[in-house]
């Protein structure tokens, strides 16, 4: 965990990544955000980045939402209000932070959550990956995750491609817990707690299923709620040519409920 601060901060924001990446990638959101008076909380998640550990492995999901909620109690110290974002995976995670723990924050984004995929393994892959997370739980393989599905930006690209902090393999048991997850999500909207959510939705994602996106966001019985698809734009929203566009957009949200 690591805490960027800013002077007379008005709020603060917890940044959680996507799958396979880490929160340097989020350098520049982060430096957007301490100039406009927010304090970021932010870090890799288990099994990504830096951390220790077999990278692309998880025993549980709980250790993700553990792991956030860590970050929840640090953001919290600061006496100003919360606001939580979450990138694919890192969508994902925090719906289910927010389901599991008590954490009373101001306003949630999800960019692109992680609620369905785009494209799922063939039937065997499916069920040799069902064994082998009982059998051996730690056997990677490849992620399928590429610089050309996140973004239309060929400078993201090439510097995503050479990010040796960047993972392309992940283990049968992430898989598994990752399936739960999202199951969970979508079965039991009703558990996830009335807090303002804006939902920002890539229009031509190539790694999670935008329409499981949108039947999610369907099913939530909150008072304030929003939900904008950015036609045209891939998975990471803020790392395409328009991110400008898509930060004004989320701090606007953020500004309202301040």
């Amino acid at each position: 965990m690591k805490n960027w601060i800013s002077e007379r901060a008005r709020g603060t924001v917890i940044i959680v990544h996507g799958a396979g990446e880490h929160h340097g990638r989020y350098e520049w959101i982060i430096d957007r955000l301490n100039h406009q008076g927010f304090h970021v909380v932010s870090g890799d998640l288990p099994g990504h980045g830096r951390t220790r550990g077999k990278r692309g492995h998880i025993d549980r999901f709980d250790q993700y939402i553990d792991t956030i909620y860590a970050w929840y109690k640090e953001a919290a110290s600061y006496e100003v209000p919360v606001f939580l974002y979450g990138h694919s995976m890192g969508g994902l995670i925090a719906i289910r932070a927010l389901m599991e723990k008590y954490m009373p924050v101001q306003g949630v984004i999800l960019s692109s959550p992680c609620l369905g995929l785009y494209e799922y393994p063939s039937r065997m892959q499916e069920m040799a990956t069902r064994m082998m997370h009982r059998l051996t739980p730690t056997l990677s393989s490849q992620s399928g995750l590429k610089a050309e599905y996140i973004t239309r930006d060929p400078e993201v690209r090439e510097a995503y491609q050479q990010d040796e902090l960047n993972i392309t393999t992940v283990t049968a048991r992430w898989y598994q817990e990752m399936l739960k997850a999202m199951k969970t999500s979508m079965l039991h909207t009703e558990r996830y707690p009335n807090v303002p959510t804006l939902v920002m939705q890539a229009g031509e994602d190539y790694v999670v299923d935008k329409h499981v996106t949108h039947r999610w966001f369907n099913r939530l019985e909150i008072a304030d709620r929003a939900l904008k698809e950015w036609d045209g734009l891939y998975h990471e929203l803020l790392s395409e040519p328009e991110k400008e566009e898509v930060f004004r957009f989320m701090m606007n949200f953020i500004h309202q409920r301040l």
